[in-house]
């Protein structure tokens, strides 16, 4: 559970009206291009504020 990842899926299914497995998708690839820019980075996973 991430609260951004959340928003993001929530507003992908209501704003734009995507299908489920559409956003969860999109999550998914969102959530891959932080962890990869984490490893690039050498960086710690950084809560940031939903907006």
């Amino acid at each position: 559970f991430n609260p951004v990842l959340k928003i993001f899926y929530e507003r992908l299914i209501t704003e734009n009206r995507r299908p489920g497995r559409v956003a969860l998708t999109a999550v998914m690839r969102k959530t891959l291009v932080i962890l990869n820019a984490m490893a690039r980075d050498d960086q710690p996973w950084r809560y940031a504020a939903p907006s």
